[in-house]
């Protein structure tokens, strides 16, 4: 039962349509009413000077079993302005020992009189639209002076209260909501039923929030306390935080030996032997994997404390036109200014040109996630594109790799696996939420006979389609994927997601396969080329523009999106043959986009906590205030956003390494010094040097990061890992072995295909284990 008493009869009709539009609320102005929406029984008592029998009760404790229903779940107190219009009903003092009876009654130490008890603040009046009557007496200075009497009592309250939690609430916001909505009201005390709307959402929020079922998405966080992390949760943290840190320090107490002429041997401050180290290092790996553990774990913990505690505040997105065009016009004054053009032909969708496309993509659909510009179809429309692009490059990116370099092994497929989800598998146990949720899959193929690979292709788009398109198979299969494996996977959503997108990863297989043969064959050695390459211009051109009139002309959003699958090919084929209509053209890039292309996986997981958060639903406040305040909050956070997503996205590839390390089966690098081991190139700086092969094709992974190697594959990537697993394999042999255990993590290290397993299995027990 919700219990309503006194002058302001808006909020509670609007609070009735809340929660059932459909229940009629016309009725007598000053008077009782009890209304049931939704099984919730919704009482208004008509009493403007908190005196009449009902108040009393309600003050007494007696309501409850007077009316019947017990002790209400939410009673809300409002009134003051009648004090004031009526003077001889004593006025302020009359007023003020009212507040003192209510106060009194809501004592801590007394029986709660209801569950949650809110006393509306002293309503500012419109004073431009009083009538003469109410103008007299109703004066702004007056009203100031009453709820300034309000915040000492609740002061003086929370003092004796002594750490509880306040006996009640006082909305102050609701003043602040009707500053200056002069057009929102008619007589300067009431309001329109917007206005009410946001009132009774407020009043709702501050009741309903907190108890309700506290799982993802967490996206109510007005008035409510985030559950506390459960046991898998905080040894998640524990590893993430304290794990690499305590390597790194054992590796400095080696270190210290060793410049004390007390560790026999400099391997010790990398990977120290069996025989001499201490059995705690039996427990770290070597120590350049540390460092970037040691910042993923704080980067996700900082994600953890930005969305999962109330530390940062969350508010609203609000979309805004001139904000949304601001943020993109600042966005591309910055990728042109900083275009730098290549000294030679880098050749068609290159490595730079790929990572400043998804650079200036990601960056839009950051701006577009911020503003909540989803609303408006105009927008939403060409972003689903800006996604099958990215699709595009994957399929394009992968199919490239795999033909030109023929590795076809498992070793690839598991980098590309790890690289791609291990920031959202840690996200979705840290965070408690649905690996789903972030909506991103890799893809892989192989063989290289034409008749062969297109009829491939052809047939698996066409049952990929029917997998997902036909009702029944995926859900049989997400059935028994939630059952054996424990998850909450949505058959739904997924099928939505993927059939929004589902012929783009194809054209882009297709495409790569296209411009491979282009080249092979010479094509564009044919008298003919420039010709035809003329008319593709021009064609691409009309297409561009005929894309945007056909999505600005649906209906909605939801029109359009029945078309996606199929249009959205268009815009994709005709901006990469746009990019690329010159040499200059697909040789100059922006820095700018491309700083953002090389990070653009980590941007667009860990937007969903830190740049927005609410999982998705609202915006971080790292500076909370108001609307002024919302430049200077943006700035910070998105400077805070970029660079936390930029350095887990070089630990990521770092840690992929590790993970994905294949030692040499047939020899051993010698271990007796370090400058036995060859200097070889890290992953980063592979990456960092911008290599390209002969034809310019882009031969690295689509929608990989900072860290991973555009040239080779596994072998080139985790080149250093294999010494780190000879040095493993030695010091385990001159140690004597650590018994089972001790051999049974050998076996991990040693065949990549059982450690994948083992951490699958892992994973398994996890979902098996993690608390509903």
């Amino acid at each position: 039962m919700s219990c309503l008493s006194g002058t302001r009869r808006d909020e509670p009709d609007a609070a009735v349509k809340h929660v059932d539009k459909t229940v009629d609320t016309v009725a007598e102005k000053h008077s009782d009413r009890t209304l049931t929406a939704g099984g919730i029984q919704f009482s208004f008592y008509w009493d403007p000077f908190l005196n009449g029998t009902r108040t009393t009760q309600l003050l007494d404790g007696t309501l409850g079993s007077v009316v019947g229903g017990g002790t209400p779940t939410l009673a809300v107190v409002g009134g003051g302005i009648w004090y004031l219009r009526h003077p001889d009903s004593g006025g302020i003092d009359a007023w003020n020992r009212r507040m003192d009876d209510l106060f009194a009654a809501v004592n801590p130490a007394l029986p709660p009189i209801a569950d949650e008890v809110i006393l509306m603040p002293v309503e500012n009046a419109i004073e431009s639209r009083l009538s003469p009557e109410r103008a007299a007496t109703v004066h702004h200075d007056a009203i100031q002076t009453m709820n300034g009497a309000l915040d000492d009592r609740l002061r003086r309250a929370a003092l004796l209260a002594a750490q509880e939690r306040p006996a009640l609430a006082v909305p102050k916001v609701f003043n602040r909501l009707i500053d200056g909505l002069e057009d929102e009201t008619a007589d300067g005390l009431h309001f329109s039923d917007a206005v009410s709307r946001v009132q009774a959402s407020i009043l709702l929020n501050l009741r309903c929030n907190d108890v309700l079922p506290k799982k993802f998405p967490f996206d109510k966080t007005c008035c409510f306390q985030y559950p506390t992390p459960n046991w898998v949760q905080i040894a998640l943290l524990v590893v993430l935080l304290a794990w690499a840190p305590a390597g790194l320090y054992f590796y400095s107490r080696c270190e210290f030996l060793l410049l004390s002429a007390r560790c026999p041997s400099v391997e010790l401050m990398n990977s120290p032997p069996a025989d001499t180290a201490p059995a705690l290092y039996r427990f770290f790996p070597d120590q350049k994997y540390l460092l970037p553990f040691a910042i993923f774990g704080f980067a996700v913990s900082f994600l953890f404390v930005a969305d999962r505690t109330n530390l940062f505040l969350k508010e609203n997105k609000q979309y805004d036109a001139l904000t949304f065009a601001f943020l993109c016009f600042i966005s591309l004054g910055a990728g042109v200014a900083t275009m730098k053009p290549a000294e030679k032909d880098l050749g068609f969708l290159n490595r730079d040109q790929t990572d400043e496309w998804k650079g200036w993509m990601q960056i839009a659909i950051l701006i577009y996630h911020y503003v909540g510009a989803s609303k408006v179809s105009g927008i939403y429309n060409p972003i689903r594109v800006l996604v099958a692009a990215y699709l595009f490059m994957s399929g394009y990116g992968h199919l490239s790799f795999f033909l030109k370099k023929a590795d076809f092994g498992f070793a690839r497929v598991a980098n590309i696996l790890v690289r791609l989800n291990l920031l959202t598998v840690v996200l979705s146990y840290l965070m408690e939420t649905d690996y789903l949720s972030y909506y991103f899959s890799p893809l892989v193929t192989y063989n290289d006979r034409p008749a062969f690979l297109l009829s491939k292709l052809v047939i698996a788009a066409a049952l990929t389609a029917a997998y997902f398109e036909i009702p029944g198979p995926l859900e049989s299969t997400f059935s028994l994927l939630n059952s054996v494996f424990a998850t909450n996977w949505n058959a739904a959503e997924w099928r939505f997601r993927q059939t929004l997108d589902i012929w783009i990863v194809w054209v882009g297989m297709l495409t790569a396969y296209a411009f491979i043969k282009i080249k092979e064959l010479r094509l564009t050695e044919h008298p003919s080329w420039p010709a035809w390459q003329r008319w593709t211009i021009i064609g691409a051109a009309v297409t561009m523009a005929g894309y945007f009139v056909f999505e600005l002309t649906r209906e909605s959003k939801f029109v359009y999106n029945a078309y996606h699958p199929y249009v959205a090919i268009a815009p994709v084929l005709a901006w990469c043959v746009l990019r690329n209509a010159t040499p200059w053209l697909r040789s100059t890039n922006s820095r700018f986009f491309i700083f953002f292309g090389q990070c653009s996986l980590e941007t667009f997981i860990i937007q969903f906590h830190l740049f927005i958060a609410g999982d998705t639903r609202g915006i971080i406040m790292m500076i909370p205030g108001g609307p002024w305040l919302r430049p200077l909050n943006f700035a910070v956070t998105s400077l805070v956003f970029v660079f936390v997503s930029n350095q887990v996205a070089i630990a990521t590839g770092l840690l992929t390494s590790w993970i994905c390390y294949i030692p040499k089966p047939s020899s051993r690098l010698p271990t007796s010094t370090s400058s036995a081991i060859p200097s070889l190139p890290s992953s980063a700086t592979l990456a960092s040097s911008g290599a390209h092969t002969a034809g310019g094709g882009p031969e690295y992974v689509a929608l990989s990061t900072m860290g991973d190697d555009a040239e080779g594959g596994p072998q080139d990537k985790n080149v250093e890992s294999f010494a780190a697993g000879a040095r493993m394999d030695e010091r385990r042999e001159r140690g004597g072995g650590y018994g089972v255990m001790g051999k049974v993590r050998a076996w991990l290290e040693r065949d990549l295909r059982v450690r994948f397993a083992a951490i699958l299995m892992g994973l398994w027990a996890l979902n098996e284990m993690y608390p509903a």
